[in-house]
C-alpha cells in the first residue's frame, strides 16, 4: 500500500526530476515533425491545417489517453514498461511472449535511433548561423559525453536536467505563442475535420501519417520511466508539457503558411520562428534538450534490460545500482552497445532528415504490442468486455494505420531500425528457448535419499576435507530437491568432504524489491538449504546475504560454524566457507533436433561474452570454485561400433 501511495505522490522535486528524465524524447519532437511533413510537397493551407489537426489528435489519443490516463495504471509494484506489463499478464497466456519480445526489441532499436536524430536536429540549427559548419563531429562528441555520464545514475542526471527541460518547455511555448499571434486562424485545426480531409481527400495525405507519428514517439519512454518518477508526478506535469508542445507546433504552422504555394526547402520552421538575436541561445537549449531526450531513452533501456533478465529474455549481464534510490540503474554492456549503435547511425545517415525514415517504424511496433498486452491486462482485470473491445479496436486501427504509413519508409532507412530490432529479438528468442530446453533437461532428485550418504561422507576421515562449510548454488526451487549434477559433483567427481553442506537457491520474483530468505534444516549440523526470495531489481549480493543468514542462525543457536579441526575448535575459529558454482557446457554426446542444436550452440556462444555465474551472484572470487558440467541433451544411441580380434 505504501509503494502505491509513493507512486501517486506529487512533489516539486518529483515534478522537476520527471521533467528531466521523462519528457526529453517527446519534448524534442518539434525539432523535426513539421519539417518532415512540410518538406514533402508544395505548402498549402489544406496541408498545414490537416497536419496540425493530425498532430493535436495524435498527441491527445496516443499520449494523453492511451499512456497518461490508461496504461500508467498498469504498474508492476511501481515499475513500468512493456516487460512490467508482460509480467502482470504472462501467467494467463503463453502466446503473450510474442508481443512482449517484439515490443521489447523494437523499443531497444528505438533507443539507438533517438539520440542521433534528436542531437543531430538540434546541432544542425548552427547552420542558420554558420552555413558551412561540419555537424557530425559535434554530434559524436555530445553522444560520447552523454554515454560517459550514465555511470553516475539517473537521479543526479535527472536533478540536473530538470531545470533545463523546464526552460526548454517555457521557450517552446513562448516562441510558439509569439509566432501564433501572426496567424491565430491556424487554431481552427483543433477541428478533427481538417485532419480527416488531409488523410482522405488530399493526394498522398495518408502517407503523411508516418511523419505525423513522430510527434508521439516519446510516449512509450514515458511509461518505461514510471519507476523513476511515479504516476502522480507524470500526470501532474503532462498538462503543462502538452500545452507548450501544441503552442510550438501551431506557431510553426502559422510560420510555414507564409510560404503557401512554395516549397519549404532547407528551412527548419523550428528555428525560423525564433528571433535572430535569440538563435544561439535557442540552439544551445535545443542541444541540451536533445541530450536529455537521449537520456530518457537510455534510462528506459536500462530498466527494460533488468526486466528482460528476470523474464529469461536476456543474458545475465552486470547491473550497477549507482544510488540507493529505487529505480536507479546502470547497465554497462547495454550502455556500450547503444553507444556503438548511435555512432553507426550518425555515420551512416549523416543528416537528421535522413534519420526520420528509420525513426518511427520501430516505435510503432512497440506501441502496437503494448496495446495488445494492455488489452489483455484489462481482460484479466475483469473490465467490461465492451470497453476492452472498444479500446483494442480503436487503438489497433489507429496504430496499424501508422504502421502502414511508416512501412513506405523501409527502403529509405526504415530497414536499419528493423534490422536492429531483428537482432535484439533473435537474441531474446534464443535466450528464452535455451532456458526452456535447459529446464526440460535438468534432472532433480530427492535430497532425503542422499542424507545418510552425505552424513557418512562428512565423517569419513579417509577422504581429505575439501572445505569446512561447503556451499552449492542450486536451481532447485523445492526445498526437498537437488539437481543430479550437484550430487555428481559431491560424490563422483572428486568426493567433496565437508562439515556442513549448504545448498543455496535464489528465487527471483516479479515484485521488484522483495528481500526475504527461508531456511530448511534437512539434517542438523550436516545439510541445510537456504532459499533467497529477491525482487528483480535487487542486486544479487549472495556473499553478503549469506553471511547475514549465518549470523542470524548462529545468534539463534541453530547452527554451529566453529571449525571441527580439534586445534582450531579449541581456539573457537570459524570454518572457511567455500562456494561451488556449476556451469554447464554443451556435451558432445548429443543427438539434438536440428533447431534445438542451433539454439543451444548460439546460447553457449553468446554466454562466452556475458557475466559468469559466480560474478552474477556477487560471490567473492577467492572462495569460489566454478565447475564445468556437461549438459547431456540426448545421449547418442545406435552407435555402430564393432570389436575386432587380431
Amino acid at each position: 500500500m505504501d509503494s502505491h501511495k509513493n507512486l501517486e505522490k506529487v512533489s516539486a522535486a518529483g515534478l522537476l526530476v520527471a521533467m528531466g528524465i521523462i519528457y526529453g524524447d517527446i519534448g524534442t519532437s518539434p525539432l523535426y515533425v513539421l519539417r518532415a511533413i512540410a518538406s514533402t510537397e508544395t505548402i498549402s493551407r489544406e496541408l498545414i491545417l490537416g497536419a496540425l489537426s493530425c498532430i493535436f489528435w495524435t498527441i491527445t489519443f496516443q499520449t494523453t489517453v492511451k499512456y497518461v490516463i490508461l496504461i500508467l495504471r498498469a504498474d508492476n509494484k511501481g515499475e513500468g514498461g512493456i516487460f512490467a506489463l508482460f509480467a502482470l499478464v504472462r501467467r494467463h497466456a503463453k502466446w503473450l511472449t510474442v508481443p512482449a519480445i517484439i515490443g521489447g526489441s523494437t523499443l531497444l532499436a528505438d533507443s539507438i535511433i533517438t539520440p542521433p536524430i534528436s542531437v543531430s536536429s538540434a546541432v544542425e540549427g548552427l547552420r542558420s548561423i554558420y552555413p558551412t559548419i561540419e555537424t557530425i563531429p559535434i554530434v559524436l562528441i555530445i553522444l560520447a559525453i552523454l554515454f560517459t555520464v550514465q555511470v553516475f545514475g539517473t537521479n543526479k542526471v535527472g536533478a540536473a536536467f530538470g531545470p533545463v527541460m523546464l526552460v526548454w518547455f517555457i521557450m517552446l511555448g513562448t516562441v510558439g505563442f509569439s509566432s501564433l499571434l501572426h496567424d491565430p486562424g491556424v487554431l481552427v485545426a483543433f477541428n478533427p475535420y481538417y485532419g480527416y480531409k488531409l488523410l482522405v481527400d488530399h493526394p498522398g495525405g495518408f502517407w503523411l501519417l508516418g511523419a505525423v507519428f513522430l510527434c508521439t514517439t516519446g510516449a512509450e519512454a514515458l511509461y518505461s520511466d514510471l519507476g523513476h518518477c511515479g504516476r502522480g508526478n507524470i500526470r501532474a506535469s503532462w498538462g503543462f508539457v502538452k500545452l507548450c508542445l501544441l503552442l510550438n507546433y501551431f506557431g510553426q504552422g502559422a510560420y510555414v503558411l507564409k510560404f503557401s504555394g512554395q516549397l519549404l526547402g532547407d528551412r527548419n520552421p523550428f528555428y525560423e520562428i525564433m528571433p535572430l538575436w535569440f538563435l544561439p541561445f535557442g540552439i544551445g537549449i535545443a542541444t541540451m534538450a536533445a541530450v536529455i531526450a537521449s537520456q530518457a531513452m537510455l534510462s528506459g533501456a536500462f530498466t527494460l534490460i533488468s526486466e528482460a533478465i528476470r523474464l529469461n529474455f536476456w543474458p545475465k549481464v552486470r547491473l550497477v545500482y549507482p544510488s540507493d534510490q529505487k529505480g536507479q540503474l546502470f547497465v554497462p554492456s547495454i550502455n556500450f552497445l547503444l553507444f556503438a549503435g548511435c555512432v553507426g547511425v550518425v555515420l551512416y545517415f549523416k543528416e537528421s532528415s535522413r534519420m526520420e525514415a528509420a525513426y518511427g517504424l520501430a516505435i510503432t511496433m512497440t506501441m502496437l504490442m503494448s496495446t495488445i498486452l494492455f488489452g489483455y491486462y484489462l481482460y484479466v482485470k475483469k473490465i467490461n468486455m465492451w470497453w476492452v473491445t472498444a479500446f483494442l479496436v480503436f487503438y489497433l486501427f489507429v496504430e496499424t494505420s501508422f504502421l502502414i504509413a511508416n512501412v513506405v519508409k523501409f527502403t529509405h532507412g526504415g530497414w536499419v531500425s528493423v534490422l536492429i530490432a531483428g537482432i535484439m529479438g533473435t537474441l531474446m528468442l534464443i535466450w528464452l528457448r535455451a532456458f526452456y530446453i535447459k529446464l526440460r533437461l535438468t534432472e532433480y532428485v530427492k535430497l532425503e535419499t542422499y542424507l545418510p550418504a552425505l552424513r557418512e561422507l562428512s565423517r569419513d576421515i579417509n577422504i581429505p576435507k575439501y572445505s569446512t562449510p561447503l556451499v552449492f548454488m542450486s536451481n532447485a526451487s523445492r526445498a526437498s530437491e537437488i539437481e543430479t549434477k550437484v550430487i555428481y559433483s559431491i560424490f563422483q567427481k572428486r568426493p567433496k568432504r565437508a562439515d556442513i553442506y549448504w545448498f543455496v537457491h535464489v528465487d527471483t520474483l516479479d515484485d521488484p524489491y522483495t528481500m526475504e530468505y527461508k531456511v530448511d534444516v534437512l539434517e542438523e549440523d550436516d545439510v541445510i538449504k537456504v532459499t533467497f526470495r529477491l525482487g528483480f531489481r535487487v542486486e544479487q549480493r549472495i556473499n553478503l546475504f549469506f553471511r547475514k543468514v549465518i549470523e542470524d542462525m548462529v545468534k539463534n543457536k541453530e547452527v554451529d560454524i566453529t571449525s571441527r579441526y580439534e586445534s582450531l575448535s579449541r581456539q573457537n575459529m570459524t570454518g572457511d566457507f567455500r562456494f561451488v558454482v556449476l556451469e554447464r557446457f554443451l556435451s558432445y554426446e548429443n543427438e539434438l533436433p536440428f533447431f534445438e542444436q542451433i539454439i543451444m550452440k548460439a546460447y553457449f556462444f553468446i554466454k562466452e561474452f556475458t557475466t559468469s555465474e559466480d560474478k552474477w551472484f556477487g560471490l567473492d572470487s577467492s572462495s569460489v570454485k566454478v565447475e564445468k558440467v556437461p549438459l547431456v541433451i540426448r545421449p547418442a544411441e545406435n552407435i555402430k561400433l564393432r570389436r575386432v580380434y587380431s
